[in-house]
């Protein structure tokens, strides 16, 4: 097991003053078994924290357009890209099984280098578009024209939202180095 590196900024610990404790808890689903770490070290800007919820909760909530299955491949596939193992882990654990996702899609989902040809269709364009937004920030047209047969238009736009919102939780895992949530999955 490699030692992870320590935080640089570090999530804060309790006792928290009553307005930030407030705050975590509306941040932390029902089902998390604590505070996660991310969202501690968001809190070092309660401001920031409490204004990202709503955007957050939307893209992961029910009121957004996307199936489960759909939004978790580009999160999972941003966040390794990013070499994100935090948020990766997180959604692994939280949300992989309940998205129908198994070791059958771990593996093309973690690897740049892995082949996609074991993936359903859909998955693969899911996947090939995080990487030409990650690699390019731009879709070439032959992939724009295969997302559109599979996604309305408030869809894709959602893809993109949600694919660049993940590139910048990634950056606050990495950068800061978040801890890793013991029982997070790992790559």
């Amino acid at each position: 097991m490699t030692t992870q590196p320590a935080p640089r900024i570090a999530p804060l610990a309790p006792p928290y003053p009553e307005e930030l404790d407030a705050l975590l808890k509306k941040m932390t689903p029902p089902d998390a078994p604590e505070i996660l770490a991310l969202f501690r070290v968001l809190a070092v800007n309660p401001a920031l924290a409490e204004r990202s919820m709503p955007w957050g909760g939307y893209l992961l909530g029910r009121k957004a357009t996307l199936p489960l299955r759909d939004r978790e491949i580009v999160i999972l596939r941003v966040c390794a890209r990013c070499g994100a193992e935090y948020e990766w882990g997180v959604h692994w654990a939280a949300f992989a099984q309940a998205a129908g996702l198994g070791e059958r899609e771990r593996e093309p989902i973690v690897s740049a280098d892995a082949a996609l040809d074991g993936l359903a269709p859909r998955d693969r364009l899911l996947i090939e578009l995080a990487d030409a937004l990650h690699d390019k920030a731009d879709v070439d047209d032959a992939l724009w024209q295969a997302l559109s047969a599979q996604w309305s238009e408030p869809q894709r736009i959602e893809l993109l939202m949600l694919a660049g919102w993940y590139h910048a939780i990634s950056y606050v895992c990495k950068v800061a180095r978040v801890p890793l949530e013991p029982w997070a999955a790992r790559w």
